[in-house]
C-alpha cells in the first residue's frame, strides 16, 4: 500500500513540475506568438516576405537541423536535465536581447534590428533544440506510455489557460493607445523572459532518474552518422513516422501566412492580432477536451492522424472564409488552435511510443535533424505564393496533408 502511494505521489510531483513549466512557457509564447505576433512585428520593419520566411525557418528549423549533433552529445549522459535548464535560460536571454534590439534601434535603424534578430533567433532556436532532446528523454524515463500521452494532454490544456491569459495581456498591450511601437513589442518580448525563467523551476525540482547507455555512445559523430541509415532502414514504423511528420509540416508552413493573407486581403489593423490570437488560444483550450478524450481512449498515432486531417481542411476553408470579411475570418485562427494543441499532444507520445528505451535519444535526434521540410517550407512556401498566390498555396497544402493522413493509416503500428 505504502509503495503504491509513493508511486502516486511521484506521478503527482512529475506531472506538477512539467505542467508547472508547461503553463509559464505557453504564457511567454504568446509574448512571440508565431502565428500573429512575430509576423506582425517583422512586417513593421521589413515588406519583405522572403526576409520574415527565412526568419521563421531558423526558428523551426533550426532546433531540428541540430538534434542529431545534440542527440550524439547528450546520449553519453545518463542525467540531461542541467542540459535542460541551460536551454532554458539561454531561450530566456534570446527575448531579452530581441526586447532591448526592438526598443533601441527598430525606429531608426530596422535594418540592424532585423540582423540582430537572425542572432537572437537562432540562439533561441539552437536552445530549444537543445533543451528539446533533453525534456522528451527524461518524460521517456519517468511515465510509460499511456502515462505519457495523458501528460501531454494534461499539460496541454493548463497551456491553454496560460496561453488564454497571455493572448488577454496581448490584446491588452495592443489595446493601450499610449503605448505605441516598438514599446509595445518590446513590453511583450520582456514578459517573455519572464515567463521562461520562471517555467524553469518546475525542472530545479525533478529527481531525475539515470537513462541506460550503450557501450557503443563513444563512438565517433560520423560514426553515429553512418548508423542513420541502419536505424531507418530496420524499422519500417520509424521512416513511415519521418516521412508523415515532413509532410504534415506543410500545414506549419502556412500558419504565419494566414495573418499575413488577411493583412493584404482584408486591410485589417492591428487590432485584429489580439482578437485573431484570442481565437486561436481559445480553440487550443477547447481542443483539449476533444484531445483529453482521445488521449484516455485510443493511441497517440490517431491523435496524430486527426490532427493530419485537419490540418489538411484548414486551408481549404481559408478560400472560404476569405469571402466572408475578417470578423468570419477568425474561425480560422479557432481552428488553428486545435491542431497547434494536436500537434504537441500527438507527435512526440506517437515518436516515445516507437522508439526503444536504450535509444531514445538516439532517434529524437534523428527524427529532429530529418523533418528537413520545417527548415526548408517557410521559405518554399512565400516563393509560391509570391509567384501563384494564396489560394494555389492554400490548395497545394491540403492535398499534401490529405496524402500524408493516408500513409499514416497504412502503416500498423
Amino acid at each position: 500500500m505504502n509503495t503504491k502511494l509513493n508511486i502516486n505521489k511521484s506521478k503527482k510531483s512529475i506531472y506538477f513540475a512539467f505542467i508547472w513549466h508547461g503553463f509559464f512557457l505557453a504564457l511567454t509564447m504568446s509574448m512571440l506568438d508565431l502565428n500573429t505576433v512575430f509576423p506582425s512585428l517583422i512586417s513593421k520593419l521589413s515588406n519583405s516576405k522572403l526576409l520574415f520566411a527565412s526568419l521563421y525557418s531558423i526558428m523551426l528549423g533550426v532546433p531540428l537541423i541540430f538534434n542529431i549533433i545534440f542527440s550524439h552529445f547528450l546520449k553519453k549522459y545518463k542525467r540531461k536535465k542541467k542540459f535542460l535548464l541551460l536551454g532554458i535560460y539561454l531561450r530566456a536571454i534570446s527575448f531579452l536581447g530581441m526586447a532591448f534590439f526592438t526598443y533601441r534601434f527598430s525606429v531608426n535603424n530596422p535594418n540592424l534590428t532585423i540582423i540582430s534578430f537572425y542572432f537572437w533567433v537562432f540562439l533561441f532556436s539552437i536552445s530549444a533544440g537543445f533543451a528539446g532532446i533533453s525534456y522528451a528523454d527524461i518524460i521517456g524515463k519517468l511515465l510509460p506510455s499511456k502515462d505519457r500521452t495523458q501528460l501531454y494532454a494534461s499539460k496541454q490544456f493548463f497551456s491553454s489557460i496560460a496561453a488564454f491569459g497571455g493572448g488577454l495581456l496581448v490584446s491588452k498591450i495592443f489595446g493601450l493607445k499610449n503605448l505605441l511601437f516598438p514599446l509595445n513589442y518590446s513590453v511583450n518580448l520582456f514578459i517573455g523572459f519572464i515567463g521562461l525563467v520562471i517555467a524553469s523551476i518546475g525542472f530545479i525540482l525533478i529527481k531525475e532518474p539515470d537513462s541506460e547507455i550503450k557501450e557503443s555512445t563513444s563512438s565517433s559523430f560520423f560514426s553515429y552518422l553512418k548508423e542513420v541509415p541502419i536505424y531507418l532502414k530496420n524499422d519500417l514504423h520509424f521512416r513511415k513516422f519521418i516521412i508523415v511528420e515532413n509532410m504534415a509540416s506543410f500545414s506549419i508552413m502556412l500558419l504565419p501566412f494566414y495573418i499575413i493573407f488577411a493583412k493584404e486581403h482584408f486591410n485589417i489593423d492591428k487590432s485584429f492580432i489580439g482578437k485573431y490570437l484570442m481565437f486561436q488560444i481559445i480553440g487550443t483550450i477547447l481542443s483539449n477536451i476533444v484531445w483529453g478524450y482521445l488521449a484516455k481512449k485510443h493511441s497517440s498515432k490517431q491523435i496524430v492522424n486527426v490532427c493530419i486531417r485537419l490540418g489538411g481542411i484548414i486551408p481549404l476553408l481559408a478560400i472560404i472564409l476569405s469571402f466572408f470579411g475578417p470578423n468570419v475570418y477568425s474561425l480560422l485562427f479557432f481552428l488553428i488552435g486545435f491542431i497547434l494543441s494536436g500537434r504537441r499532444i500527438g507527435f512526440e507520445p506517437y515518436l516515445l511510443d516507437i522508439a526503444p528505451s536504450n535509444r531514445r535519444t538516439e532517434y529524437l535526434g534523428i527524427r529532429g535533424s530529418l523533418n528537413i521540410f520545417v527548415v526548408l517550407l517557410p521559405i518554399f512556401g512565400s516563393i509560391v505564393i509570391n509567384l501563384f498566390g494564396f489560394y494555389f498555396t492554400f490548395i497545394l497544402v491540403s492535398i499534401v496533408m490529405l496524402s500524408a493522413s493516408v500513409i499514416l493509416k497504412k502503416d500498423t503500428h
